[in-house]
């Protein structure tokens, strides 16, 4: 009787145990939609064109009586988000792990981010600074969302399960993206049809992926749950538990050199994402709908791609999985060296690259360093895993526009990306994750 009732209390756990993982996923499928269709395809042309019909004779506008050329804002705006995410997310991960509750956190960052991009609708004239406000104020909320997000993960998957996991959930996000994009393509080019201006049909895309956001992040707000506080944590304020965090590292060194290895080549991955329409449109001479349909193909093959890699490396490990998509970024960064000009299959080629070792190289990431996480810090470390990606996530584009202003090439721009999926194949490479894991406190999974 003793032993049917231990199977029945395992399987009860066990189902428990999937029915959060698959309310764990639909966050990744409630906010992608917003990197999508808002940051990546919409809002970046649409409120430099706000900006610029506020500038002024010079083109320059006027935030806080600082001249800023109306093409600029954008892109500072979205430096301003990031500083901002650095500050809070110390904050919001040290209460995370004080207080055991996490889940009323990600629930005030998820609607914060989804209200603010739900309002974009309300950007039109010249609002150019209510443009810039909500820009903020969405992506420092999905930053913090996306910290208490990932923090679950060690809680919901035990190490054998987590590459898999961390895979389905980027390849559902990769899947929403996609689909709203879609949605959102047919309303923009048809906008006549619908009784629309261009305006009003951007609006409505830019809204939707806030209601989109905010309806689908429900279904982790019901089935995630709270583990409750763990025992003797400080009280202390969120950035001397930052500062207690690094400090703590100092004891797990592995830890640390991942998270620098991470930092180099994902500062790579992110700034091709940003970047590599720049070049399409600037160096290949493509046009807009060559681009969006290229980030739908993106979109597309980075869910198989993330479920394909999830697979690797469960016959190879996460580590090795990781290497060889760094090999691949480096291929597809060379091949892209070479596309010809007005030949939009190639680009299409290219696209398709990114998209097979986008999401596989990202969701592994994720749930390698969540193997290095030493228990009841969760929330605290992938604060700090958030920091690495967004503190840093300047100097790609920095290098990347400082190649172009010396050489007057997007192609040496675009090359000159290489140098971070190198420097950061050389020092993964050279961290034993067995070992790191195994210091951090945690099993070592048999493949890893």
């Amino acid at each position: 009787m003793g032993t049917d009732t231990l199977r029945t209390d395992a399987a009860d756990g066990a189902a428990g145990r999937r029915r959060e993982q698959r309310g764990w996923y639909f966050y990744d499928w409630a906010c992608s939609v917003y990197s999508t269709s808002v940051l990546t395809v919409f809002l970046g042309p649409y409120l430099t064109s706000v900006a610029e019909s506020a500038a002024d004779g010079d083109g320059y506008v006027h935030p806080l009586g600082i001249p800023v050329r109306a093409g600029s804002f954008f892109a500072y705006s979205v430096s301003l988000s990031v500083i901002v995410a650095v500050v809070v997310m110390p904050l919001v991960g040290a209460a995370a792990d004080r207080s055991g509750r996490k889940k009323p956190l990600l629930a005030a960052a998820a609607y914060t981010g989804a209200a603010a991009t739900t309002a974009m609708f309300f950007l039109d004239g010249d609002r150019y600074l209510l443009g810039g406000l909500l820009l903020v104020v969405a992506n420092a909320a999905q930053s913090v969302a996306m910290m208490l997000c990932n923090s679950y993960l060690p809680q919901i998957a035990p190490p054998e399960e987590r590459d898999a996991v961390s895979s389905r959930g980027w390849a559902f996000g990769y899947a929403a993206g996609a689909l709203v994009l879609i949605a959102n393509l047919v309303l923009y080019t048809a906008h006549d049809s619908f009784g629309l201006s261009e305006s009003a049909a951007v609006r409505i895309c830019l809204a939707s992926a806030g209601l989109w956001w905010g309806a689908f992040a429900l279904i982790p707000l019901r089935r995630l749950r709270d583990r409750g506080a763990p025992a003797h944590r400080s009280a202390a304020t969120g950035w001397k538990q930052l500062a207690a965090t690094v400090r703590d590292m100092r004891r797990h060194p592995l830890t640390l050199a991942f998270l620098l290895a991470y930092l180099v080549y994902n500062d790579g991955i992110q700034t091709v994402i940003t970047q590599a329409s720049v070049y399409g449109s600037e160096e290949l001479g493509l046009g807009q709908s060559t681009l969006i349909v290229a980030v739908l193909l993106v979109q597309v093959l980075a869910v198989a791609g993330a479920l394909a890699l999830g697979r690797l490396a469960r016959t190879y490990g996460a580590k090795r999985t990781i290497l060889g998509s760094l090999v691949a970024w480096t291929l597809t960064l060379a091949a892209g060296y070479f596309l010809p000009a007005g030949a939009p299959v190639w680009f299409f080629v290219l696209a398709a690259g990114i998209g097979l070792v986008l999401g596989g190289s990202q969701a592994l990431s994720r749930s390698l360093f969540s193997h290095l996480v030493p228990p009841g810090k969760e929330a605290e470390y992938f604060s700090a895993y958030e920091l690495s990606d967004r503190g840093m996530s300047w100097l790609g584009p920095l290098l990347f526009g400082l190649t172009y202003q010396l050489t007057g090439s997007y192609r040496d721009a675009i090359i000159s990306l290489v140098a971070f999926f190198v420097i950061g194949f050389v020092l993964l490479a050279r961290v034993p994750v067995r070992r790191a894991i195994g210091d951090a406190g945690n099993p070592v999974p048999e493949r890893i």
